[in-house]
């Protein structure tokens, strides 16, 4: 049996035809074995689905050796945080993070929050798990004797999982780390430094109301000026508001116009599993994550001095200049977290940044948060004392980029090739350190294609000339089509 839901980073999948409570419970004795795993924390997302898949996911788990922890609805930063906090061998969130609402799917981290990938050991369990389904079925070869769950029922589609079946064994149990969770994300920022501010908080139906609460009333244990004006807070699984995707400019509104109705000092919106966020100015403005690394570089340069810092190779002329400038060290590594962590752990960075919202942050094990950024950058606004748009509106105008634009194409290779035969010849520099990065004086730009679909994904960016940035732009975008 092929387990198709596995993908290069983790594993997502549509319900039914991919994802199952069979298919969860497989990967759980899976994940056991492999790792040898003796302690595992798990949490799940909003999703009506998350929780019997956890609850499946589990049940292997134990029957692999593991004792669970499970932390209930959670993000997935959650995961990564407990899982080094409590000192466990493993962590695996449920969630589908900004997919559609039939899908769903795993991720996992070893003991530290280590990424599991394609390249450490996601293959070898995915091997496991579907030589389980084969010895399980055909065969009843594996002793389950001591399972909560009758295996050979479950796999058969017969057995069902609950959490009173699970809380009678001694290897699962319920456990929040929500206090010291919040302790470690406000530890980023200096407390005296915030002034009053107003924040409109849109959670997209998600987990992320939750952490938001505990944030908030740790705040006002501390008398810290900060009000939350909260829009679609609640957890939903059935996403009455839409997906949480705020990199859809559709599922922008509700958070703009929330910004400009209670005149607000910033917006932030989460994805589905809050490990990004998304910024909004003032003005109700959405804020491209390019332009938030810089500003993240900057606030931890700021703090310390001449650390290193890691960025994506599609857009990054702002972030170098603002690195360089401040005293730090800029270092390029290919998209990805499992890159960027790698990158990130071999070189000591204290923050990694991504365009498309990804964070990463040395004493968060490496990890992505989609709560610290909003926290440095309210922090950035209070102690610099300008408002967000003017604290991006230089940056924006020293280098001008065009924002990702996706192209499907029938053959994504031969119009990469045709592109680079064309500008190869008067380039400055050409980069392959993620698809082809191309420079020339004063522009450059960076096509890559997708690993799952036939598409390919342009970024262009100037010096300082949005017209410039804007008329090659449209030329690459003919020479593709």
């Amino acid at each position: 049996m092929q387990l198709s839901c596995f993908k290069a980073y983790d594993i997502r999948g549509k319900l039914i035809e991919q994802l199952d409570e069979n298919v969860a419970y497989r990967i759980g004795r899976a994940f056991a074995q492999y790792l040898n795993a003796k302690t595992v924390v798990v949490g799940g997302d909003v999703r009506l689905t998350s929780e019997p898949l956890k609850l499946a996911l589990a049940a292997g788990l134990i029957d692999g050796g593991a004792t669970v922890t499970d932390l209930g609805m959670t993000g997935t930063e959650e995961i990564y945080f407990a899982t080094k906090h409590l000192g466990v061998d493993g962590g695996i969130e449920v969630t589908a993070s900004h997919n559609p609402i039939d899908y769903n799917g795993l991720k996992l981290v070893k003991a530290g929050s280590e990424p599991i990938s394609g390249d450490t050991g996601l293959f070898a369990i995915k091997e496991l798990a579907e030589s389980y389904a084969q010895a399980e079925v055909e065969q009843g070869m594996l002793n389950y004797a001591e399972s909560i769950v009758s295996a050979k029922d479950f796999i058969a589609g017969k057995g069902s999982v609950t959490k009173v079946k699970l809380l009678a064994s001694k290897q699962y149990q319920l456990v929040s780390t929500s206090q010291a969770y919040v302790e470690h994300m406000l530890s980023y920022i200096k407390i005296s430094n915030i002034r009053p501010l107003k924040l409109v908080v849109n959670a997209g139906n998600g987990a992320a109301g939750r952490a938001l609460d505990a944030i908030e009333e740790q705040l006002l244990k501390l008398n810290v000026p900060v009000q939350f004006i909260k829009i679609h807070h609640q957890p939903d699984g059935t996403f009455p508001n839409g997906i949480p995707n705020p990199l859809l400019p559709e599922s922008r509104a509700d958070t703009a116009n929330a910004v400009i109705e209670h005149k607000a000092d910033m917006g932030i919106a989460w994805d589905g599993d809050f490990d990004r966020c998304f910024l909004f100015d003032e003005k109700g403005d959405f804020v491209e994550g390019y332009y938030i690394v810089g500003l993240l570089a900057k606030a931890f340069l700021d703090k310390d001095p001449g650390s290193k810092i890691i960025y994506d190779p599609r857009v990054f002329w702002n972030t170098e200049d603002i690195v360089r400038s401040s005293g730090g060290v800029p270092i390029k590594c290919k998209t990805g977290h499992a890159f960027i962590k790698e990158r990130m752990r071999a070189d000591d960075a204290v923050y990694g940044g991504e365009m498309s919202a990804h964070h990463y942050f040395r004493d968060f094990a490496y990890c992505d948060s989609g709560m610290i950024p909003w926290l440095l950058v309210a922090e950035l606004i209070c102690t610099s004392q300008k408002d967000l748009s003017l604290l991006v509106k230089e940056r924006i105008a020293a280098f001008p980029s065009s924002g990702e634009i996706n192209r499907t194409l029938s053959d994504p290779d031969a119009a990469i090739k045709a592109v680079l035969d064309k500008y190869e010849p008067s380039a400055t520099f050409i980069d392959y350190t993620d698809g082809i990065g191309v420079e020339f004086d004063n522009w450059r730009f960076n096509l890559r294609k997708s690993n799952t679909e036939p598409v390919v994904r342009l970024n262009v960016e100037s010096r300082g000339d949005i017209a410039l940035m804007q008329a090659k732009t449209q030329e690459l975008l003919t020479l593709l089509n």
